[in-house]
């Protein structure tokens, strides 16, 4: 595995082009703001006209222009709108705008390695993946660290494409932490199967399941949040700190016992047998077929799935519980009236 840090990079590289960040979210005032700070003078944000981002990146004097006019503008487009929405964007705004020999990047390898976009063959293809939030990316940056980034090259048009896609990590805080050599494929499939399988999908079902077992058995909604809600955040973070190994050292020995005698009842041979199901659909494209297919009908079911989560009495208790803490929300993540 390569690994680079600000030493191997030259940042200057970057200084000289004309960068377009495409979107304003959680990643995309990470990267704008970070470029800036580092010293790039040529930053713009694309966004579509009307979108409720515009002021937000306004308010930070950053120039805003519309895709199309950041495409024919820029050296460098950062593509950092959601997956769903790149193909039709890069169609119908970039492609054609794009000047020779400019360099498109992604963040996330789904649209390049699952050939939704089929770029043209004189641009350099490159992604920069932040391990982190971009709330993250840009807290710890401004702390004077970074978090580490992943760095793949798909098309080298111009022979500069991994230099230049280096110099971008670095100038957005990769290179403080480590900047980690990957391909499109590696980052793509890894990611979708972690998010689905254990990060998101697997922890909100297995944290669900437990509470409503829990209720189901008479116990308080309240005694159920804390033991299987507020309190994976006091474990999580300790395996964060020092992995598994360090949270195991630092619970009761009742709970060290009960981890290595429950944990496999529950987390189970047949579990694994149906993450290996879950991967093959990642890497065959059934997964990102059938998400591209839902999202050009509407989105009709992921919006009912989403709209029955939020109905579910763990989030009724939840913020109930958690307006006792108010240092909970005092170090909040994410502030939705900047990014």
């Amino acid at each position: 595995m390569q690994v680079y840090y600000d030493r191997d990079a030259d940042v200057s590289l970057i200084k000289k082009k004309k960068v377009a960040v495409v979107g304003y979210g959680s990643q995309g005032h990470a990267h704008a703001l970070n470029l800036r700070d580092s010293g790039v003078k040529d930053v713009v944000v694309a966004l579509r006209q009307g979108s409720a981002s515009i002021n937000k990146a306004k308010a930070e004097k950053l120039k805003v222009m519309t895709s199309a006019e950041a495409a024919k503008w820029a050296d460098v487009v950062m593509v950092l709108s959601p997956d769903e929405g790149q193909a039709a964007l890069y169609n119908d705004h970039i492609r054609d705008n794009l000047k020779k020999g400019a360099a498109l990047a992604f963040a996330h390898g789904l649209s390049i390695h699952f050939r939704l976009i089929e770029p043209r063959g004189d641009l350099d293809i490159f992604m920069v993946a932040p391990k982190g939030p971009g709330h993250t990316v840009r807290s710890e940056y401004q702390k004077g660290n970074g978090v580490p980034m992943l760095l793949a090259v798909a098309q080298d048009a111009t022979g500069n494409a991994h230099d230049i896609g280096l110099a971008y990590a670095s100038a957005i805080g990769g290179g403080r932490a480590g900047i980690i050599g990957t391909t499109f494929r590696e980052e793509c499939e890894t990611d979708l199967f972690g998010e689905q399988s254990v990060l998101c999908g697997g922890l909100t079902s297995l944290i669900q399941s437990g509470y409503e077992t829990l209720i189901e058995a008479g116990y308080a909604p309240e005694m159920a949040y804390f033991e299987c809600v507020h309190e994976v955040k006091l474990i999580v973070d300790l395996i964060y700190e020092g992995g598994i190994a360090n949270m195991r050292y630092s619970i009761s020995n009742t709970a060290e016992y009960g981890d290595y005698a429950s944990g496999p009842r529950i987390i189970d041979e047949g579990v694994k047998t149906r993450m290996k199901e879950i991967l093959d659909d990642i890497q065959s494209g059934r997964f990102v077929s059938q998400w591209m297919s839902e999202c050009a009908a509407g989105q009709p079911s992921f919006k009912a799935m989403r709209r029955r989560a939020a109905e579910h009495q763990i989030e009724e208790v939840g913020e109930k519980l958690r307006a006792m803490m108010p240092w909970i929300a005092e170090n909040a993540l994410v502030d939705k009236s900047k990014n």
